[in-house]
């Protein structure tokens, strides 16, 4: 793409956009499409949810009157990096107050508004102008008074063209991963089943009925627990359909946590069992007393396949009709180790066992493709977008 920045221009935002115009609540009847704040995905820059509201019990904040090519961009908390581009016709939608919408007049593109409007450069300098504590925040005037690079009207519509082509190959990548994770899900699911299906390998005279407490052991203290750990865990560690912890906590800062793990042990959070947080350990450490940690018992079950029989669904439905409390629901091993299941002989589970590690690979190779879309856009962003101030 070749760009002729010498023909580019600062403007202020107001100077090439349109006022979106506003409904006054008390005269509206009937029901609308809402889009608040907490509607929009940060991550994908799209809105994620459109609530069906009847006017009669709308928030007063539900005024500006959106349609498609508008870009919602939030004025609460801007560095959360909510905006989102209005890509479909709908009609009466509506949006909060609580967002600037940025629609392009006859001087400018819809889209190429909305990479400008959503990059990081953009981003940062909103970000520095909010006001307030609790919900620090910029105006409306202050989004429209921010300078932007205006190229060329075709340029734009090029530029717009470039972010949504790596968007759209980002979306197919994430649709992928989407899909094969349903798919290994399926075959979890299915293994877990009454009468476990697993493609062709598992048949009923290769597998043999029992229950988790005779194949796996919970909260057992091991001779690798005499080891010093650095390292611990709380469920805020751990996410739903992700084996992996998404960090940790150092001892010598503090922690009242003294349960044990080891590397490859499951981690099994029994508060709250309908959040589904089952982790792999890949440190040894110290875990919150909320953490079960499971270990398989290895003449019976290997310890690769345990994740995925805790964190099937069968699973899940029993340790959640097992917990106890009103506010905070917690299961325990003694009643989750009587939940039935029907397991293969070990030379089969190893064949099931690679089959989800292949399922594995291929969806982290695709959570890096993405990241490497992401990395592409951003780096698009700064070259084109971001250097203009030296012009």
């Amino acid at each position: 793409m070749k760009l002729r920045k010498d023909k580019w221009e600062f403007v202020k935002l107001g100077d090439v956009c349109e006022k979106a115009k506003s409904v006054n609540i008390r005269k509206q009847h009937g029901s609308f499409s809402y889009i608040d704040i907490g509607s929009v995905n940060s991550e994908l820059k799209r809105v994620s949810e459109i609530q069906e509201l009847d006017w009669s019990i709308a928030s007063s904040r539900a005024r500006q009157i959106v349609r498609k090519g508008d870009t919602l961009f939030s004025t609460v908390r801007v560095n959360l990096e909510r905006v989102a581009f209005i890509e479909n016709e709908q009609n009466n939608l509506i949006a909060s107050t609580g967002f600037t919408v940025v629609r392009a007049n006859d001087k400018s593109d819809g889209q190429y508004l909305f990479y400008t409007v959503s990059s990081p450069q953009f981003i940062d300098k909103l970000s520095k102008l909010q006001k307030g504590t609790a919900y620090p925040a910029v105006t409306d005037k202050i989004v429209f008074n921010e300078e932007i690079p205006l190229p060329p009207l075709e340029e734009q519509k090029q530029i717009a063209a470039l972010f949504h082509s790596i968007e759209t190959a980002m979306e197919q990548v994430d649709g992928q991963e989407k899909n094969l994770k349903a798919l290994q899900k399926n075959l979890v699911n299915g293994l877990v089943s009454t009468e476990p299906v697993f493609g062709n390998l598992l048949l009923s005279k290769n597998c043999t009925l029992t229950h988790i407490g005779s194949i796996a052991e919970c909260d057992k203290k091991y001779p690798e627990h005499e080891k010093e750990v650095e390292r611990f865990v709380g469920l805020e560690w751990m996410e739903a359909d992700n084996f992996k912890l998404q960090g940790f906590g150092l001892v010598e800062n503090g922690t009242t946590f003294t349960k044990r793990f080891a590397k490859g042990d499951v981690l099994f959070g029994k508060r709250r069992a309908y959040l589904k947080k089952v982790a792999v350990a890949d440190f040894d450490g110290i875990c919150s007393g909320d953490i079960l940690v499971i270990r398989a018992k290895a003449r019976n079950l290997l310890q690769g396949l345990l994740p995925y029989y805790i964190s099937s669904e069968a699973f899940i439905n029993h340790a959640i009709s097992t917990s106890a409390g009103s506010l905070s629901p917690r299961t325990k091993w003694k009643d989750l180790q009587t939940f039935e299941i029907a397991i293969p002989d070990l030379k089969t589970q190893e064949k099931i066992l690679d089959v989800l590690k292949q399922f594995d690979t291929t969806i982290i190779q695709l959570k890096q493709q993405k990241a490497t879309l992401k990395l592409l856009k951003q780096k698009l962003l700064n070259e084109i977008l971001g250097q203009c101030v030296n012009l």
